[in-house]
């Protein structure tokens, strides 16, 4: 359905409730019945837990997959993928200069399990019609840092910054692309997720990841499409004026920064997410210990009109529900007061 999507920023902000989006899909295999392997590799089963995920949740959108193997194994990277665990690459394939020489720029659609994704947010876009729909991808900083290793770009940036930078360049073309063909299809934006980025100093954030970011925000974002920039690396904090100059709608941050401490530093006309623990609260702790936590957030965050309360990061397969509609009754809770 196609959305006034800068109005759908306003009236959150405009909204006298918290709103909450956690980034949620993966524990819909427990509700299905499915596996995480059968999950990733079929579009109508995408489509259909975006659409639990809808029905048990009153989530200001419906975000998809954050599963950030996709895009590198379009290019050739190794998929190690599980029945129970969220899909990694595995190895490297990207070592020298010449290897990104001849890196090929993949098609969208015609590799790997893009033209998949894409399908799944057009059949995941028939089933929820009550709110926006959001494609999830990785950011350019993280891919290349998959094709090549963390170890390996991290180094790079100090010892082989043109090479970075080249391989950046095609990372960006490729996700341009992949973010063209969701909106192709009629998503209504995309959470953009660069962890990998959250590792680097602020000038080096600004460098190898926010000016690749921006290029993909002005390519595809307009008052129909928003772009959601994810970042949970504990530098992000210090990297708040880059990430912002991307002109994305909104950011969202993990739980290894205090949101108090970015959300004065973020526009007021952009949304500013976040970040209880996917891993400690949601999966590994109880209802009481998820309400506590997430009440405790939004008593200091809530007064910003822009905040919007959500997960640190991709709720993990194993997560109970109990625990996810425990974050949501606190939502409930904070707001009837």
């Amino acid at each position: 359905m196609k959305r006034n999507m800068r109005q759908w920023v306003q009236d959150i902000i405009d909204s006298p409730q918290c709103m909450a989006m956690p980034v949620l899909s993966f524990p819909a295999v427990s509700l299905m019945g499915i596996t995480v392997k059968e999950l990733i590799n079929s579009s109508d089963l995408q489509a259909q837990a975006m659409k639990t995920v809808a029905d048990q949740t009153p989530s200001v959108a419906s975000v998809s997959l954050m599963d950030l193997s996709v895009e590198a194994e379009c290019f050739g990277g190794t998929l190690h993928a599980s029945d129970d665990e969220v899909p990694t690459i595995i190895g490297h394939i990207i070592e020298t200069m010449d290897d990104v020489e001849k890196l090929q720029i993949p098609q969208v659609g015609e590799t790997g399990r893009s033209g998949l994704c894409v399908q799944a947010i057009g059949k995941a876009l028939e089933l929820i019609q009550d709110r926006p729909v959001l494609a999830g991808m990785i950011g350019p900083f993280s891919l290349s840092g998959r094709l090549m290793d963390m170890t390996g770009i991290m180094m790079a940036c100090y010892d082989s910054p043109e090479m970075v930078h080249a391989l950046l360049d095609k990372a960006t073309a490729f996700l341009i692309e992949y973010a063209k063909a969701f909106k192709a299809i009629g998503a209504n934006g995309i959470v953009m997720a660069e962890p990998m980025a959250g590792l680097l100093s602020p000038d080096f954030g600004d460098e190898f990841s926010s000016r690749y970011v921006k290029q993909i925000v002005d390519a595809v974002q307009d008052d129909s499409f928003v772009v959601i920039y994810h970042n949970c690396g504990g530098s992000a904090a210090l990297m708040v004026d880059s990430i912002v100059e991307t002109g994305a709608a909104g950011f969202h941050f993990g739980n290894a920064i205090n949101m108090a401490e970015v959300m004065p530093q973020l526009p007021a006309n952009v949304l500013g997410m976040g970040n209880v623990d996917p891993a400690v609260q949601f999966c590994e702790g109880t209802p009481d210990s998820v309400r506590k936590t997430t009440l405790d957030l939004m008593e200091v965050c809530a007064k910003w009109p822009n905040f919007v309360v959500s997960s640190g990061c991709d709720i993990p397969p194993a997560t109970p529900w109990a625990n996810i509609h425990a974050f949501f009754e606190a939502v409930r809770d904070f707001n009837a007061r």
